[in-house]
């Protein structure tokens, strides 16, 4: 097991490349040669670009620009334009600046950031129907890009996918609220800024994917980490039922208290939130020297920068993650988890997973073995007997395992078993597969993100840092499974198809996992984690999740 220190920066490192404050280098302006032909959106014409057997359309708007007297809005309607609009560069990132409070703002960043990139075939003939796939980026609700080469659509472009990438607004751009805001415009929405942007651009796809040659009844949203979590809350958000017709959570949890819902008003409501939106809306404004909840409050709210808003007041600390989604009572009516254990979810067609060694974050600490098994109660002696039977194991590793049980695996196994108990399609996942060149440095296991170039097929794609080392023909014919197992999903509702291994339905009786094995194959296996799942779950359930 590597030093922790070296395991958090370099999950981070690769949660980077993935597309959080890494935008690809903006495109030339189209030549002759490369345009395509118009597209007529609800909006106005526009023109992309063709890089082989794809045409890629960047930087189209959804929403008029979140700018001015439209910071913390619902997004506002897109004005129509004249002529034919040239869709060739991506866009600037949402405001957005490091994971830490006070980093500054990134320079590839603009509040004025509604916008999104489409990928098709480059031969879609009109009326083509052809499925749709909606990704939504992961970084923690504080950053993100939809421009990441990482992410690019081409891959799935070239297997009869139309592949969108939209911006959702961050940090205190994304998820704000202050008494002040309330009491303006009080038949709109508050505080969600993030999941409006995502349900806005979902309605886009809706209202013009066909115009592209897309199916607008068979779309599949898709989202890592924070993308996860987005996923889960839109699967459960009254206003987005109908946008959506399947689903896939990668690394994404489900359970309270890790980036879900905090309470918007009412402080000490929610053990894992004791401190409301609102208060903390409220903090913000008094440490920038505004005080009140007026009108006139509000208007020095919006007049403060986009830097000022990102960075807060010199010197200021916030405590981690405080731009989290609110439960507002109108757009998020009940969690994801709260959800799913009402089964008031859609019966949809869900994918869903983590990684071997997914420990995003460090919710579960310890300074000892006795102190972490006594974090699970009356199950102290279970945890022992499930994480570490032979007492051999060091204190770093079992605590990175709880972090990955409590975050991710035994969240995406609560999910996928409500989802089977109401009869949906329900497909559960472990990557384990870890890049030749990597596994010196990985000897942990596949970390946070880890998956996604495998996915998108984009191994060779640099984000973040230095271009990765090329990919062995192992590499690559795992990425062409994963990618092939999400494009059937997309397609059909089920990952399987001739000639791959099968990937079973979940079902809660034989808890099996379908895993990508660290030696480049896959297969659904009994799960060996089952007894720490099992014990995690009962830790879970009995109220202690907040402090576990």
């Amino acid at each position: 097991m590597k030093p922790k220190a070296f395991v958090v920066r370099l999950t981070l490192l690769l949660a980077l490349r993935q597309g959080a404050f890494a935008q690809e280098t903006p495109n030339a302006p189209a030549t002759a040669a490369s345009i395509t032909s118009p597209v007529r959106t609800a909006s106005g014409m526009v023109r992309g670009v063709t890089d082989g057997d794809v045409n890629a359309f960047k930087g189209i708007p959804f929403a008029a620009p979140p700018v001015g007297a439209n910071r913390w809005r619902a997004p506002q309607p897109l004005p129509a334009w004249q002529g034919v609009r040239d869709a060739d560069k991506f866009s600037a990132d949402c405001a957005q600046g490091g994971f830490r409070p006070g980093a500054a703002m990134s320079p590839t960043s603009s509040e004025d950031c509604l916008y999104l990139n489409l990928w098709r075939p480059a031969d879609t003939k009109p009326g083509a129907k052809l499925p749709v796939m909606v990704w939504i980026y992961g970084g923690g609700f504080t950053g993100g890009s939809s421009s990441s080469p990482n992410t690019s659509g081409t891959q799935f472009a070239k297997q009869g996918i139309i592949l969108v990438t939209a911006n959702y607004r961050v940090g205190r751009f994304g998820f704000f609220a202050h008494p002040a805001l309330s009491a303006e415009h009080t038949d709109e929405l508050k505080g969600n800024y993030a999941y409006m942007d995502e349900i806005a651009a979902l309605k886009w796809v809706q209202q013009n994917i066909a115009a592209f040659g897309g199916d607008p009844r068979n779309v599949t949203i898709f989202g890592f980490s924070a993308g996860g979590v987005s996923v889960h809350s839109l699967i459960t958000i009254p206003m987005a039922r109908g946008l959506f017709q399947k689903a896939i959570v990668e690394s994404g949890g489900s359970r309270d208290s890790v980036l879900t819902a905090r309470p918007m008003r009412k402080d000490g409501a929610d053990p894992n939130y004791p401190v409301s939106a609102e208060t903390i809306g409220i903090q913000f404004a008094k440490s920038m020297g505004i005080e009140g909840s007026d009108q006139a409050a509000l208007a020095k709210l919006r007049a403060l920068t986009a830097e000022e808003v990102l960075r807060g007041a010199p010197g200021a600390t916030a405590p981690s993650y405080e731009t989290t989604p609110i439960l507002d009572g109108k757009l998020i009516t009940e969690t994801a988890e709260s959800a799913y254990k009402a089964h008031h979810q859609p019966r949809i067609p869900i994918m869903m997973g983590s990684n071997s060694a997914d420990t995003a974050g460090n919710r579960v600490k310890a300074t000892s073995k006795e102190q972490l098994f006594a974090r699970f109660g009356q199950w102290s002696a279970q945890a022992k007997a499930a994480y570490d039977p032979d007492g051999t194991k060091d204190l770093a590793t079992l605590v990175a395992e709880a972090n990955n049980d409590f975050g991710q695996a035994e969240p995406a196994r609560f999910a996928a078993n409500s989802f089977a108990s109401i009869g949906a399609p329900a497909y559960r996942y472990r990557f384990s597969y870890v890049p030749a060149a990597m596994r010196e440095r990985l000897r942990a296991g596949t970390p946070h993100g880890g998956e996604i170039a495998f996915v998108f097929g984009t191994l060779t794609a640099s984000g973040f840092g230095p271009p990765p080392p090329p990919p062995t023909p192992q590499d690559e014919a795992v990425s062409h499974m994963a990618q092939g197992y999400w494009v059937n999903f997309a397609k059909t509702g089920d990952p399987n198809s001739k000639g791959m291994p099968v990937w079973p339905r979940n079902d809660p009786n034989k808890d099996l996992i379908f895993e990508f094995h660290p030696d480049g194959s896959a297969s659904a296996v009994p799960d060996t984690w089952k007894p720490r799942l099992d014990v995690m779950q009962l830790a879970t359930e009995s109220g202690k999740r907040a402090d576990l």
